[in-house]
């Protein structure tokens, strides 16, 4: 399964990157949401997508409700990966139509759980 790493920080990238490698994906990524929908419009591939919320050019929450306003994007998952604590920045994504959220930092167990209750991992 192809997934898109969406993050400004080169770091968060690799990191993110290698973590699913591991797991089994294929790694697509991009620097801010507007790389990202190209990204996604170019690769008919992509399955998942793990976005920051706070990028430049299109935020994480604007990339959200663009996927989200493109059916032909309903079979991709989202799952935002920030810094951005607050419950009310966690119901704004879900509300947008992102699957689940995970909080910076975080473990690579809690990625897992997250991708497991989407049933993304391969058994």
């Amino acid at each position: 399964m192809r997934v898109l790493v969406i993050d400004d920080s080169r770091a968060m990238r690799a990191i993110l990157g290698k973590l699913m490698s591991e797991l089994g994906f294929d790694v697509v990524t991009a620097a801010h949401g507007l790389e990202g929908l190209e990204r996604l419009e170019e690769d008919d591939a992509i399955r998942l997508v793990l976005v920051d919320w706070n990028l430049p050019e299109m935020n994480g929450y604007e990339f959200t409700l663009a996927v989200r306003s493109d059916s032909g994007y309903d079979d991709v998952r989202l799952i935002m990966v920030t810094t951005e604590t607050e419950q009310a920045s966690v119901q704004k994504a879900l509300d947008a139509g992102v699957d689940e959220y995970v909080m910076k930092p975080f473990t690579r167990e809690t990625l897992v759980e997250k991708l497991s209750l989407l049933d993304l991992l391969e058994e």
